[in-house]
């Protein structure tokens, strides 16, 4: 689907640099397909010497003859990049965003190109276990879904969506969930420490007891309420632990710090696809 495919990615960062390495290492397309532009000097050229990929300080230069060009940019670089990149982009080429809060509509607007697919992935994606939605224009043909499918499965799993409003929700819960999960752990390994165990221990613990608590979730199939309830004795520790956490708002906190994140997802949004 990706082969003799010319790529480019306009901005080499840390979601840019995972997706070349998903592509690379899957050998999803040749890095002589690859191109790569950005400002510093010192990232192009380990981009250049770890996957072999062409690199270019100049945008207009990176997106010349190609078929798939991808944002990876700061958002509040989009209005900059856009005019640079206006009427340069060539008719048929996809445009895959992953700016957050950057509409389809808008990238639209300030690249005047209208084949346009937006990805909200997760830093999962550092180690090709990414959740990553996305949703596409009109002007997206099949094949062009496909691409994007193929790219982003490179990261992990992917999830079309074909409402964007649902992309503010999945930014709230997918996009920013790894620092929700990276805060429980960092508080179970925390009180693993106050009780005694040396910090490296208590991270053993934790991490193995999540990676396995989510592999036991996928396999079984069963609602994580009746797993809870599997690992729960009457008046035995985990109740006692359960009831503290219920105490103390612990599903009510979480449930509020969601949807605030929706709520300023929807206002960044708001800002940036203004004007």
């Amino acid at each position: 689907m990706l082969k003799n495919t010319q790529m480019c990615f306009i901005g080499g960062g840390t979601m840019g640099t995972a997706m070349i390495a998903g592509l690379t290492k899957q050998e999803l397309i040749s890095p002589d397909f690859i191109t790569v532009s950005d400002p510093y000097p010192g990232q192009l050229e380990k981009l250049a010497t770890h996957y072999g990929v062409h690199t270019t300080a100049s945008n207009l230069e990176a997106v010349q003859g190609k078929d798939i060009i991808i944002l990876s940019i700061k958002p509040q670089t989009l209005g900059e990049v856009g005019a640079e990149l206006r009427g340069h982009i060539q008719p048929g080429a996809l445009v895959l965003s992953i700016l957050a809060g950057a509409t389809i509509g808008k990238i639209s607007q300030k690249l005047h190109h209208f084949s346009v697919v937006r990805v909200m992935p997760n830093t999962p994606a550092l180690v090709g276990k990414a959740m990553s939605v996305w949703t596409a224009t009109d002007e997206v043909n099949e094949a062009q879904r496909h691409q994007a499918q193929t790219i982003l499965a490179a990261l992990g799993e992917e999830l079309y969506v074909d409402n964007e409003d649902y992309m503010d929700m999945a930014t709230a819960l997918s996009g920013t969930g790894p620092a929700y999960v990276f805060m429980f752990m960092e508080a179970m390994i925390d009180a693993g420490v106050h009780m005694g165990f040396s910090r490296r221990v208590s991270e053993q613990l934790v991490l193995q007891t999540i990676e396995g608590s989510v592999a036991f979730a996928r396999d079984s199939q069963r609602h994580p309420a009746e797993l809870r309830n599997m690992v729960t004795s009457p008046g035995g520790t985990t109740a006692e632990a359960l009831y503290q956490l219920e105490k103390g708002g612990f599903r009510t906190v979480l449930s509020k710090a969601i949807w605030a994140a929706y709520q300023k997802s929807r206002f960044l949004g708001g800002l940036n696809n203004n004007g």
